[in-house]
């Protein structure tokens, strides 16, 4: 059933006649009369008693244009939404863990704050799983940190943030740096293999020809905090996860002799991605930003 018919059966019902409904349809009367015939034949009875002064619905056309009347006002209500679809459709995001702990959710305030209608939809992940999700096409774009993965993807340097070592105070401790050896000798409360942060911290232990093996691994890092609080062992998070611990001296700082240990934070998206409006928003936002981020 062609929509237009329906239109013109309507326009008929409320016009009267055949040829004020080509008028009010800006079409031709021709056109009427063979969207009638159509839907006379699909019917297979008569939609219009014709009269001398007119036309008046037969109970069959009755019935049809009141099934009809759903569907009008639905494809109406479609026509005036159709142009604004792009601007309604949502920004879909998949970030990583400790991207989400504290830098997205200042980014996607300050965006709201601007443009309060845009849409976010957010998925936390693991970083590895942040790029799966990303590649299979589930995501417009990914937060993710360390160094940038490999395949065709526009990349936005977001900022970077330090990975440090810590304890609780009482944690049996020498005050110098300790070498790379020494860390792995305590107890490591980690997170889990996959994870950006367990990934750097694995590359700088392998150029010392040294591996970490936790008593514990999560992908909670405040499990982690908390467990190292309580004296189990030795984390190494970000310094901005850590920040409220220390600061309540319930956690302390570990020098680490030649030990450096850094993540940087990307926005990534596929280069043959479709931009929407909306997307482009925040996209231009991350670009123009005049600072950039820190954890």
């Amino acid at each position: 059933m062609v929509i237009r018919y329906l239109e013109i059966l309507e326009a008929i019902a409320e016009t009267g006649t055949f040829t004020k409904a080509a008028k009010k349809l800006y079409i031709t009367q021709s056109a009427v009369s063979h969207a009638v015939a159509e839907l006379e034949k699909q019917a297979g009875t008569a939609l219009f008693q014709r009269l001398p002064k007119g036309v008046v619905l037969t109970p069959c056309g009755a019935s049809l244009l009141e099934e009809s009347r759903s569907i009008l006002t639905a494809c109406r209500n479609l026509d005036r939404r159709i142009k604004h679809l792009e601007e309604n459709t949502p920004v879909n995001i998949v970030s990583s863990i400790t991207i989400a702990s504290f830098l997205l959710p200042e980014i996607l305030s300050q965006l709201k704050a601007s443009c309060p209608k845009i849409q976010l939809s957010v998925r936390v992940a693991s970083a590895n799983a942040a790029i799966d999700i990303l590649q299979r096409g589930n995501a417009d774009i990914a937060f993710w940190e360390g160094v940038a993965p490999k395949g065709d993807f526009h990349t936005i340097l977001l900022g970077t943030y330090k990975l440090c070592a810590a304890c609780a105070p009482e944690f049996g401790l020498p005050a110098e740096a300790i070498s790379p050896e020494q860390l792995c000798s305590y107890p490591l409360l980690l997170r889990e293999q996959g994870s950006a942060i367990r990934d750097t911290l694995d590359n700088t232990l392998a150029l010392a020809g040294l591996k970490a093996d936790p008593v514990w691994e999560s992908v909670n890092s405040f499990a982690l905090i908390k467990a190292t609080e309580a004296g189990l062992g030795i984390t190494i998070l970000p310094e901005k996860l850590l920040s409220d611990s220390l600061a309540l001296k319930k956690l302390r700082v570990i020098r680490l002799d030649k030990i450096k240990m850094e993540n940087q934070m990307l926005a990534l998206f596929h280069k043959d991605k479709y931009i929407t409006e909306p997307f482009q928003i925040l996209i231009d936002r991350l670009k123009n930003k005049n600072e950039l981020y820190s954890l």
